[in-house]
């Protein structure tokens, strides 16, 4: 039976992450591994749009506007600390722009599409249980439901990559802390890319980006581990 499009994917993504993680804990080539993020980063993101179906205009749209809306509050946090609080940026993430790595804006897209399709996975769940037991959830808890818990979600992921991508030269906070207004301003921004998101009209669902978000968690917990 020939693998589909999200199998070849999923296994992509496992190869590049397994090999990444025992390259940079257990050879002397850590900081090849390290070097290498930005083509880790933008694999990921084409193969989350050669998996997605029923691709359109708005689809496209959601990725420029995730983007942009990443490198704007990225910028304005870097070059004023209202936003994230007081760090910047190493040279591990490539080319910037304004003191940003383009690459950073990148990551806000994956993030948030990954988490989406997490809920998504997890409402289509529900909504199975539910009918089995003849119930129906409000449509405005179910909205309410997927912004705050998928904005919670991405906030907890870049507590887990925090640590992480601080010790590999991703970026450096003032004085080595890292704030707690840095999880609000990710809460807060998550929950509207999420919002944006919901409006547009799009197929939400991507099994890859669900099992890729589960890649990237455990990848930077376990480097969490071993690193740090």
């Amino acid at each position: 039976m020939k693998p589909s499009r999200s199998n070849i994917a999923i296994f992509i993504a496992l190869l590049f992450h397994v090999s990444g993680f025992v390259g940079m804990v257990f050879t002397p080539y850590k900081n090849w591994f390290v070097q290498n993020t930005p083509l880790n980063l933008c694999l990921m993101a084409a193969l989350i749009i050669w998996t997605h179906e029923e691709k359109n205009l708005s689809f496209y749209f959601f990725f420029a506007i995730a983007f942009l809306v990443g490198m704007g509050t990225e910028m304005i946090g870097v070059n004023t600390g209202k936003l994230f609080g007081s760090y910047e940026y190493g040279g591990t993430l490539g080319p910037k722009f304004n003191n940003v790595p383009w690459l950073i804006g990148l990551n806000w897209v994956v993030v948030i599409f990954c988490v989406a399709a997490v809920m998504q996975k997890i409402f289509a769940w529900m909504k199975r249980k539910m009918e089995g037991q003849q119930t129906v959830m409000p449509k405005r808890i179910q909205t309410l439901s997927l912004l705050v818990d998928g904005a919670t979600l991405a906030a907890f992921f870049d507590w887990v990559m925090e640590p992480v991508a601080i010790k590999l030269g991703y970026w450096q906070w003032k004085n080595n802390e890292v704030p707690l207004y840095n999880y609000v301003c990710w809460f807060a921004i998550s929950f509207v890319l999420l919002l944006i998101m919901r409006w547009m009209r799009f197929q939400k669902a991507n099994h890859f980006a669900v099992q890729l978000f589960i890649i990237q968690l455990l990848f930077f917990m376990a480097l969490r581990i071993y690193l740090v």
